[in-house]
């Protein structure tokens, strides 16, 4: 309600005396008042004149006035309705108030009671309006562009995007696996003076590497065998808008170079082809790996990466943030009730417990999948533990906290805990260290001294490696 405007008041009797009565005692007090005789007519008012409050006679010739009460209730769930009654209607005045009206009154009224009640009343509904929209607010506030955070890593992370999105600036996007990277990039895009134009997406990883370079640069027909018609590029098709270069660590080197070039000069020529395309886009860039460490070891160009990374953001692991777990959790149990019209209103107690406690190696990814399988497998109106994956239920049974085995030396001990903080953290030496209370360097130097190797590498030369023969 607007701080200018008069508050309204819509008043049902049919009693023209009665009504002349409320309009002059209400008016002098302030409101804009309406009167109605009967109440399909105070309805018709109600529905077209929105009032803060209404005051009607219980008693009317044309509709039951319990039944008007819960008209008016079912167009504003808030609106304060004050019965007036004839003497010896208690027991109806005491239903029509379990049917939402807010109080009520004898005849003959009190003139200062009813201005009493009426205050009250609008106040009432006046907080809860403001209520609804400081609701809104905080919703919005905390689903920004369909990313969904109130802890303070995300609010500073959205802070950051509203920051930054109207400039120019070359974004780097730093994280693990589902933690909403993409969505984030969208955010940034759509919040951007680009917001018009295209937003194209290349995963560099999902496709091979000797197809990226025709993707991104487009290609002649007759350019190679296979090259049956011209081909526009995701450079040219990203003209106006933005392009995101999701998993940037994992382009060739070569590319790299090539990319470089077009980075700098705005221009290039499509394989094959003479043509000269000018380009003007914003580049996002996003990756799930270390680039410091693919710096160290040659496979990211340095010029590259002073390049791409104008404005860097880290978007958090869901380890970091469990606060957020409750709110992400609301929102998937909604979407996936209202996907499957299952019955599903809430999530145990001992449910939220285990999911805090989960580590969530997959991120906000591995969550909504979770809860997405609750939701289908839940026999009542509650998720159960048992209606969990099985690896969240099991990861929870086997997690034990760091435990000092007796007659071991301090070095050893260190070892230990800095090997043991790694694994729980999927070997991301960035948070290690930042749960160790040490500096990524201090770690890489402890780990070089305890003889610790990367477990994350490992694992990924196992299953790049070929199958022995037998």
């Amino acid at each position: 309600m607007s701080p200018k405007r008069k508050r309204r008041v819509l008043a049902i009797d049919d009693e023209p005396v009665m009504t002349e009565w409320l309009k002059v005692l209400l008016e002098h007090a302030g409101f804009e008042v309406k009167t109605a005789p009967v109440g399909t007519r105070g309805e018709e008012i109600f529905k077209t004149w929105h009032p803060d409050a209404v005051i009607t006679d219980l008693m009317l010739p044309d509709v039951d006035g319990i039944e008007l009460i819960r008209r008016f209730k079912q167009l504003d769930p808030e609106a304060g309705v004050i019965i007036i009654t004839g003497q010896g209607n208690i027991p109806q005045s005491v239903e029509a108030v379990k049917a939402g009206a807010f109080d009520f009154l004898e005849k003959p009224v009190d003139a200062e009671r009813l201005l009493d009640k009426l205050e009250k009343a609008i106040k009432q509904k006046t907080l809860i309006d403001e209520n609804e929209q400081l609701k809104a607010r905080l919703e919005d506030r905390y689903k920004f562009q369909n990313v969904i955070g109130k802890s303070k890593k995300m609010q500073e992370l959205f802070d950051l995007v509203e920051s930054v999105a109207a400039s120019e600036a070359n974004i780097l996007l730093q994280g693990e696996n589902g933690t909403g990277k993409e969505l984030i990039a969208n955010a940034i895009h759509f919040n951007s003076k680009r917001n018009k134009g295209p937003f194209i997406k290349i995963n560099c990883a999902a496709i091979p590497k000797d197809l990226i370079e025709s993707e991104l640069f487009g290609y002649k027909k007759g350019a190679f065998t296979g090259a049956t018609m011209d081909k526009e590029g995701l450079f040219e098709m990203a003209e106006g808008g933005s392009l995101l270069l999701d998993e940037i660590g994992e382009m060739p080197p070569y590319l790299q170079t090539k990319l470089l070039r077009v980075l700098q000069e705005r221009e290039y020529r499509p394989i094959g082809s003479d043509r000269i395309v000018h380009v003007d886009f914003r580049l996002i860039c996003a990756t799930n790996s270390d680039l410091d460490a693919s710096l160290r070891e040659g496979k990211l160009r340095e010029d590259l990466y002073f390049r791409i990374n104008t404005i860097t953001m880290r978007v958090p692991p869901l380890r970091e943030r469990t606060e957020d777990i409750p709110l992400l959790c609301d929102y998937f149990l909604d979407k996936f009730r209202s996907r499957y019209q299952k019955n599903v209103k809430t999530l145990a107690p001992s449910v939220y417990h285990l999911l805090i406690r989960n580590r969530w190696s997959g991120n906000v990814r591995e969550l909504e999948n979770a809860i997405e399988r609750a939701v289908l497998v839940a026999k009542g109106s509650e998720i159960a533990v048992t209606d969990l994956p099985e690896s969240i239920r099991e990861e929870s049974a086997t997690a034990a906290d760091f435990v000092i085995p007796p007659h071991r030396t301090l070095a050893e001990i260190e070892k230990m805990a800095i090997l043991q903080t790694l694994q729980r953290t999927n070997w991301n030496k960035q948070e290690a260290a930042q749960i160790l209370g040490l500096y990524r360097p201090t770690l890489y130097s402890k780990m070089k001294k305890h003889e610790i190797r990367d477990g994350a590498k490992s694992a990924r030369a196992v299953s790049a490696s070929p199958p022995a023969r037998q």
